[in-house]
């Protein structure tokens, strides 16, 4: 009996052992303990490396990362985009560009339109595996949010970002990839990143050879804050800049990558390239000659990613003595961490998301989130009370270069969908039947027209009411090789909006006569608005405004919604009044240290109702350090509409013992009140924002009074020139 148990088990053996050998031939790797949901993800990580060749570790640091077939792992492409929806991808929601959600100030708003824009990756990743498609841009790792410092409007890229602030930029930042990442106690729902690290904001022409010289004050008092910010909200990935940094390319930068982000922050993510940067390294900045030696250097300064072509090169920098595979191993095993955090390897049942799908794309409820964005993306820049016009007045001209423009939609790094409402479809839309609406063209975009015959402008004098559409879009403004117009490869060298287009705003205002011209402007940065201001009715900021930017427009043209954007950047007069393009210190710079008056102050934006501030009171009027305080004012709805107001709270520093900001943002709040309606708003003003960033850049507190400023803008005195309600004012002293 015992020898028959004993054949059987034998046989039993034998089957199981074949089975397992057979399973690990055929790509079966559901035993491996990689795949087991219920180890540590450290010791899955570490059993899917020891599995894997040193080319095939190689190629896993590669953006477009191979199937390694033999152990059941499909072809993955790290490079995915989600600016401001799912970009150069399907069929997806295409919100406001991220200057326009900048122009909100609302992180909550912003939050919830990431967590959209998720909903819409996770359905969209998972529609395309189920169809057998993994190609670039179908992935779970967004390259995005861009949370550089627009510090000077050249940048044709400041369209990305959320404006000139590092608080401003902070709070946005954050609430976008806490909504891009989900709250799932276990997966990501996507991979978010913070780019580009650090201290990147053109030249564009130069950037692969640029060298950006910041000192230590300004680094931590405007570069790196919102970065910190960002890894602090537990940010999955960081993208190390093209160009260097005080004499170091940015991904391969000792200073910024390993003391900062890895030892003073403990970011624990991964680090990936700015897409061939590392090409860079030899045929840019000189610091290597060799792809092997660029593949070595950056492994040895902790970058995990590749995107682009230099790291299948690391098996020969091995072969060469260059690098070791064992420092290989530790990059390799911090990427693959992420991979596990999606849930990559686990089955689909255990993962939430796994169950979106194309019921959540492109759905209804996203798009009038994306119009509610447009909507307080928009900034009143002028209003002598031509708006809000009636909807049904008897004859409307629409006119202008960006009308009927799709371009002007969509700003870069953008999706697409197939019903993208331009400006002229909305304002068609929101008027009576009763009504007249005529439109023709009546200039080109950058150019004079080549047939001077006129059959446009003199509509103006036969209409209640023309609405002029102009500005610039992403062929004139943009990343080098995207602005197709640009012969300044996407910066803004020229400040001025088209000439022609003003020579024919100028035709439209004679000829309107005592009828109202609106200019409705289109753009990612700021430009010189000044012919504009003088000639038009009203002027209204629109961005790009996303798919149903048109409506939107209308929306506020039509007075649906009271106008509630604030502008996230300065708008200078003139490019004369800054310092050189080139030149990264601050001074002369932004709001904080910029001396010359500007056509229109950073916070600035106009309401189709007015706001009243008072009985500013402050907790107390003497503080210890490590103490915080309250601040209150009472805000007022003196006008005859309902509105929102965006609330900011400024803090000045009196006396230091360094230059210092003139003020700093460090509190907003939006809050909406009907006409008469008052309501009581509150900040807390902690010891953070009484630091002062010294020449070391350290963070001290200086004993002194402090200013405290509570309105709708900041309290340059441009902004009452232009029509808004002067900010309240107090004072305390920190002992």
């Amino acid at each position: 009996m015992r020898i028959v148990i004993t054949k059987v088990l034998l046989i039993i053996m034998g089957i199981v052992f074949f089975a397992q050998a057979n399973a690990q031939n055929s790509g079966n790797s559901g035993a491996y303990p990689f795949r087991n949901p219920a180890l540590p993800v450290d010791e899955r990580v570490q059993d899917l490396i020891n599995r894997l060749t040193l080319e095939e570790k190689a190629m896993q640091m590669v953006h477009n990362s191979p199937a390694v077939e033999r152990l059941g792992i499909p072809e993955y492409n790290w490079w995915n985009e989600a600016l401001h929806g799912i970009g150069r991808s399907g069929v997806a929601t295409v919100f406001p560009q991220a200057i326009g959600m900048g122009a909100t100030f609302d992180e909550e708003l912003i939050k919830e339109v990431a967590s959209a824009i998720s909903d819409e990756a996770r359905a969209t990743h998972n529609t395309a595996v189920e169809n057998g498609y993994r190609r670039q841009y179908s992935g779970l790792t967004f390259w995005t949010p861009n949370i550089n410092i627009f510090r000077d409007p050249r940048w044709g890229r400041g369209q990305e970002t959320y404006g000139e602030d590092p608080y401003l930029t902070s709070i946005l930042g954050t609430a976008f990839v806490n909504g891009l990442q989900g709250d799932n106690p276990k997966y990501l729902k996507t991979a978010a990143a913070a780019k580009h690290f650090a201290v990147h904001s053109g030249p564009e022409k130069l950037r692969h050879e640029f060298n950006a010289e910041a000192s230590q004050k300004d680094l931590w008092e405007t570069y790196l804050p919102a970065f910190k910010a960002l890894v602090d909200a537990d940010v999955e990935t960081i993208m190390c800049a093209y160009n260097s940094t005080n004499g170091e390319p940015c991904c391969a930068n000792k200073y910024l990558l390993q003391d900062v982000l890895r030892d003073k922050w403990n970011f624990d993510g991964h680090i990936v390239s700015d897409c061939w940067a590392l090409v860079d390294f030899y045929e840019g900045h000189n610091v290597v000659e060799t792809t092997e030696e660029a593949a070595a250097l950056a492994i040895k300064s902790g970058v995990n990613l590749n995107c682009g072509s230099v790291y299948p090169h690391l098996p020969a920098a091995v072969e060469q003595g260059l690098v070791t595979e064992e420092e290989i191993d530790e990059q390799l095993a911090t990427l693959l961490k992420t991979k596990f955090k999606l849930g990559l390897f686990d089955p689909a049942e255990d993962n939430p998301y796994s169950k979106l799908s194309v019921e959540d794309l492109n759905t209804e409820e996203h798009r009038q989130l994306a119009r509610k964005t447009a909507q307080k993306s928009i900034v009143m820049l002028k209003n002598n009370g031509a708006l809000p016009l009636k909807n049904n007045l008897s004859k409307y001209f629409v006119t202008g270069p960006n009308a009927t423009s799709v371009e002007v939609l969509l700003g870069n790094y953008h999706g697409i969908n197939p019903d993208l409402v331009t400006i002229l479809e909305g304002l068609a839309g929101a008027i009576e039947p009763q009504s007249q609406m005529q439109y023709r063209q009546g200039t080109l975009f950058d150019r004079p027209n080549a047939n001077p015959q006129d059959w446009a402008s003199p509509n103006a004098g036969n209409s209640d009411a023309t609405i002029a559409v102009l500005g610039i879009s992403g062929v004139l403004e943009g990343e080098e090789g995207e602005s197709i117009a640009s012969e300044t490869f996407g910066d803004r060298l020229d400040y001025n909006i088209p000439q022609n287009q003003i020579d024919y705003l100028q035709k439209l205002s004679d000829a309107a006569g005592d009828n109202p011209v609106i200019a409705v402007i289109t753009g990612g940065s700021p430009m010189n608005l000044e012919k504009v201001h003088e000639l038009a009715d009203a002027v209204l900021l629109v961005w790009y405004p996303g798919e149903e930017g048109g409506n939107a427009v209308a929306d506020v043209i039509f007075g649906k919604v009271s106008p509630s954007g604030r502008l996230p950047i300065t708008f200078p007069k003139s490019l004369d009044d800054l310092p050189p393009y080139e030149d990264y210190s601050m001074n002369g710079r932004t709001y904080k240290y910029m001396d010359e008056a500007p056509m229109y102050p950073f916070g600035y934006g106009l309401s189709y109702t007015s706001f009243d501030y008072s009985g500013i009171n402050l907790s107390k009027n003497k503080v210890k350090k490590g103490n915080s305080l309250q601040a209150s004012v009472k805000v007022t709805n003196t006008g005859e509409k309902g509105a929102e107001e965006v609330v900011q709270l400024y803090v000045s520093d009196v006396e230091t013992s360094v230059d210092a900001p003139k003020y700093q943002l460090f509190g907003v709040k939006r809050v909406k009140l009907e006409p008469g309606a008052s309501e009581e708003i509150s900040f807390e003003i902690t010891p953070e924002m009484m630091e002062l960033v010294n020449l070391e850049g350290e963070r001290v507190l200086e004993k002194g009074d402090f200013k405290v400023y509570l309105g709708g803008s900041t309290p340059h005195q441009r902004n009452v020139e232009l029509g808004m309600t002067e900010v309240e004012e107090a004072t305390f002293t920190l002992n």
